[in-house]
């Protein structure tokens, strides 16, 4: 546990290793199979060679095969491993990990026949968790979001980001994003926060979406990147949320403060996000859906990432596939996330996710394990620091007991992960 946290401190649960106070991961780990694809070897490792990583100082210093290891490593501690397959520590790139509540009587409505717009309309949807998020206190935010997190980290998650929006209002906005900050000390896992205050229209703005949308952009947003708890900002471009003018006032907020913008897009309806989000350099469109070819090619240009929430896709019963076939052309990258958020998709398992990407989005197994890494990295724009195993980056890896890489988007309901290296720590496993 993270003695500087005393709420933390006396939790009345216990986390395994899931802290930050595991061994130091400094050593040779030998004898590993490097996952194809997501790992920049210092020397070039063959299809049936093994490979050695080099730990020092909770940093990788070299990638390679076993067998061609620098002398200036020979006496370093050695750690078998035995074999095992090796990946950069996951990446979940979409989280609403902090709230309140739960909405479990929703997924019944929807099973009875409701849409996800009229459950929103009903009063339920995002606006019953901005009720249940304002009611609790940051310590009982932070004690409803460390299981959640928990259950991520132990298949391998090295950095998540973590969003606000269902505070909705200053001071609750600021009670999620310190919590986000929280988990991320306490937990020695790498968080970006993302404030996403055009997420919905607070029932005391009923009717006044201009004044909200001013009241995010000149009092909120400020104040917030301030207390340096924004590093990105989001917005939920929709018929049932913002329009693309406001949106696009968000992004011009952001962009005065130096901020990266990324946007949920074309969940529901086309309308023109992908556009708008590219033309500020978004890190990411995600959901993506209902997108067009004018939307792909400015997200190729500028850069942007596609982000696939196939949890949404499947709690929702959605038909509508995103464009995969055209974002592989375009050349887009597609990451992968569990969008986990207490209505549409309650998902705490990223190789869930991969599964579901591979099956109902028709992914190839390199394209999810990559959507779940590499490019998961770089829309949060941690792509220099992780998603790929090279040296210089800090020791964020995950050795699994599986036989070739294909079962990590192949197994239901199981985790391979035996060995957990992050942030320089070992966090499961020898």
């Amino acid at each position: 546990m993270d003695d500087t946290d005393p709420f933390t401190a006396r939790l009345p649960f216990a986390w395994g290793n899931h802290s930050m106070t595991g061994p130091s991961a400094d050593g040779v780990w030998e004898g590993l199979r490097l996952a194809p694809g997501l790992a920049r070897a210092d020397v070039a490792v063959g299809t049936d060679e093994r490979a050695s990583l080099v730990v020092q100082g909770g940093v990788l210093r070299w990638v390679g095969p076993s067998a061609a290891l620098p002398a200036g490593y020979a006496r370093l501690a050695r750690r078998d491993g035995g074999g095992l397959l090796a990946t950069p520590g996951l990446v979940d790139c979409h989280t609403h990990l902090v709230y309140g509540g739960q909405r479990a009587n929703e997924f019944a409505m929807r099973l009875a026949g409701a849409s996800y717009e009229e459950v929103a309309r009903a009063g339920g949807g995002i606006v019953s968790s901005v009720r249940a998020t304002r009611e609790a206190s940051e310590d009982e935010l932070f004690a409803l979001a460390l299981p959640r997190l928990s259950a991520l980290l132990a298949e391998g998650v090295c950095a998540i980001e973590i969003k606000s929006g269902y505070g909705l209002a200053l001071e609750h906005e600021r009670k999620q994003l310190r919590v986000a900050r929280r988990l991320g000390e306490a937990l020695g896992v790498t968080v970006r926060t993302t404030f996403l205050g055009a997420h919905a229209l607070p029932p005391e703005y009923a009717g006044r979406s201009q004044d909200y949308t001013d009241a995010v952009c000149s009092e909120m947003l400020p104040a917030l990147a301030a207390e340096g708890l924004v590093d990105a900002v989001d917005a939920f471009c929709e018929r049932i949320a913002f329009t693309l003018a406001e949106t696009r006032q968000v992004f011009q907020a952001a962009q005065r403060l130096g901020i990266p913008v990324k946007l949920h897009a074309g969940q529901l309806s086309d309308m023109g996000g992908a556009q708008l989000a590219a033309r500020h350099g978004a890190l990411s469109c995600d959901h993506i859906e209902h997108l067009s070819q004018e939307g792909m090619d400015a997200m190729k240009a500028a850069g942007t990432v596609a982000v696939l929430l196939p949890g949404a896709y499947y709690t929702l019963r959605d038909t509508h596939l995103p464009p995969i076939a055209q974002l592989r052309a375009a050349g887009v990258p597609m990451a992968v996330s569990t969008d986990h958020n207490p209505g549409t998709s309650p998902a705490l398992s990223l190789l869930l996710m991969a599964n579901m990407a591979c099956t109902l989005f028709r992914l190839t197994v390199p394209e999810a394990l990559a959507g779940i890494t590499t490019h998961a990295a770089r829309a949060l724009g941690l792509q220099d620091t992780h998603g790929l195993i090279a040296a210089g980056r800090p020791a964020n890896f995950v050795l699994w007991s599986v036989g070739e890489a294909a079962e990590l988007a192949y197994w239901l309901g199981h985790n391979p992960a035996h060995t957990i290296v992050r942030q320089g720590r070992i966090v499961k496993g020898a």
